[in-house]
């Protein structure tokens, strides 16, 4: 069975290209460009892993990450942010990885091999 990936991010270009690497690495990808179709998409989706950028047109990523932690706690996120941004106490970093755009695909296979160990 292949893992799912779900992306959500504003900028359509990186989620188009960060699909396609994902495919290429065996993944199948759903893709939402704010949070509440986030949210939606992970109820239905049911991904392994959640590419989640921090500043999006309805709010900021840390939000949903508390959320999804919260309901979903083996689901990995994987932050991205072109900057980086300060991590909430509550938090916990096992299963989150933080990425700094421009994403590299070096940068993304640490991530999927970090988040999968």
């Amino acid at each position: 069975m292949k893992q799912k990936a779900l992306i959500i991010d504003d900028e359509f270009e990186l989620c188009m290209l960060l699909k396609l690497y994902l495919i290429e690495r065996g993944y199948e990808v759903a893709m939402a460009y704010n949070l509440k179709d986030g949210v939606n998409k992970i109820d239905s989706f049911n991904p392994s892993i959640v590419f989640l950028d921090n500043n999006l047109p309805d709010g900021s990523g840390w939000q949903l990450t508390q959320e999804i932690l919260e309901h979903y706690p083996l689901i990995k996120i994987s932050l991205i942010s072109s900057l980086r941004p300060s991590v909430p106490s509550s938090i916990s970093y096992e299963n989150i990885f933080i990425m700094e755009k421009p994403l590299s695909k070096r940068e993304i296979d640490k991530c999927l091999f970090s988040l999968s160990a």
